[in-house]
């Protein structure tokens, strides 16, 4: 059981953990069937342009980010459980709100409240399974399991959805606002059969602490700063390059969109695994370092390709997909192995702040799109990503906090 892939610490997950990883499947799965087409819903809509969309969409995900972080650094004081069910009751609350709204008021509060639930909800599960298992691999393994979960919700989402005539309709919100109740009445079942309680005695001290001992953890904060900004130059994937292909009215506009949700969820449904196998044995900063040429090749991809070139757009995303399956199922793996286990929900929720990259993206997307254009916003991304390389590679040589480093050698012994 050396391996982190071994199939065998699959047998030491608790119910919890199971329950925690099947419903970030669910629940991704009715979301991408139609979270991704919201842009075009608002537009056709609403008529709003790139820009109104891409400001809604920021200044959402930002709220989300912030609050996301005080509600998670709270787990750590009173516990994972009253976090996971109040987030999980918002979750179901806001996409209800988003499957019945019937004006841009309506819209804008749905995604509001889905940003803040899903920023709230995210972080405490992850430092819920972090708690349910001991061993570091074990954590490894889960931390990768749920990305390829929410990957092969991404895959089967849209397909379910055009199966059942369900995609881009505003009314399949309703299916994700279901899963959700479902997930949080099956947690509270599983909580009453006994599970592995965290330990708050020590992390008793108030948010302006939590923030302090942050503060001093500069290598992590420095990895946190480069983790938004590869989520930034990531994340124009999403509302961006759906704009980018919208208003240039590329021929098979709701086939293509569909066509590159899938292969990017599918590219790392198949190879997440086989990738992280065949990298075992290299040093994670080699590993971010083809993986960011990938991405990086990606954008440049994207600022050439021909906007009638229909397996263009495919291949630049499978150019992505390949440098995001080496680079984001490690980025948890790090703050698990970074985070002290007292701090668990603080530092996966600072880690969360990375979407700080995404709710921006969004913003100067489509001002770039209004005011420039596709081309140069795809070569700004180029330039970002090797900005990212340099930040890594700072924040590998930065030292830790002796208290911390205190507190990770007496948790591993």
């Amino acid at each position: 059981m050396d391996s982190p892939l071994s199939l065998q610490r699959l047998k030491t997950f608790p119910l919890l953990v199971w329950i925690t990883l099947w419903g970030t499947f669910v629940s991704r799965g009715t979301f991408f069937m139609v979270w991704p087409f919201l842009a075009v819903l608002l537009h056709q809509d609403f008529g709003l342009n790139p820009l109104q969309i891409g400001l809604i969409l920021s200044l959402a995900a930002v709220a989300g980010s912030i609050l996301g972080f005080y509600v998670s650094a709270l787990s750590d004081r009173f516990g994972r459980k009253a976090v996971l069910y109040c987030a999980g009751l918002l979750n179901a609350l806001a996409f209800g709100v988003l499957a019945g709204a019937h004006s841009i008021t309506g819209y804008v509060l749905g995604i509001m409240l889905t940003s803040v639930g899903r920023a709230t909800f995210e972080p405490a599960a992850q430092a819920l399974m972090g708690d349910q298992l001991p061993d570091a691999k074990s954590r490894e393994l889960a931390l990768q399991l749920r990305y390829f979960l929410i990957n092969l919700g991404g895959a089967l989402g849209p397909l379910l959805g055009v199966w059942a005539g369900l995609t881009a309709q505003q009314s399949t919100f309703y299916l994700t606002s279901a899963s959700y109740v479902l997930l949080v009445a099956l947690l509270a079942w599983a909580f009453g059969r006994g599970y592995r309680r965290e330990d708050t005695s020590l992390a008793r001290q108030g948010f302006g602490q939590t923030l302090s001992l942050l503060r001093q953890d500069h290598s992590f904060l420095l990895l946190i700063l480069a983790n938004i900004l590869l989520m930034f130059v990531f994340a124009h994937i999403d509302s961006s390059l759906i704009q980018y292909l919208t208003l240039a009215q590329v021929p098979k506009l709701i086939e293509l969109i569909s066509m590159l949700i899938l292969v990017n969820a599918v590219t790392v449904m198949v190879l997440q695994f086989p990738l992280l196998k065949m990298m075992a044995r290299m040093p994670v900063a080699k590993r971010m370092q083809i993986g960011l040429v990938l991405m990086g090749a990606a954008q440049l991809w994207y600022a050439f390709n021909p906007m009638s070139a229909y397996w263009g757009w495919i291949g630049a995303t499978l150019v992505l997909s390949l440098g995001e399956v080496i680079l984001f199922p490690n980025i948890n793996v790090q703050i698990d192995s970074m985070a002290p286990p007292r701090l668990r929900g603080a530092y996966f929720g600072a880690g969360n702040l990375f979407s700080i990259g995404w709710s921006m993206a969004p913003l100067v997307g489509g001002w770039m799109l209004e005011h420039y254009s596709g081309r140069a916003l795809y070569l700004a991304m180029a330039a970002c990503t090797l900005l990212v390389m340099v930040l890594y590679v700072l924040a590998s040589r930065l030292p830790r906090p002796k208290w911390l480093e205190a507190e990770l050698a007496q948790s591993k012994g």
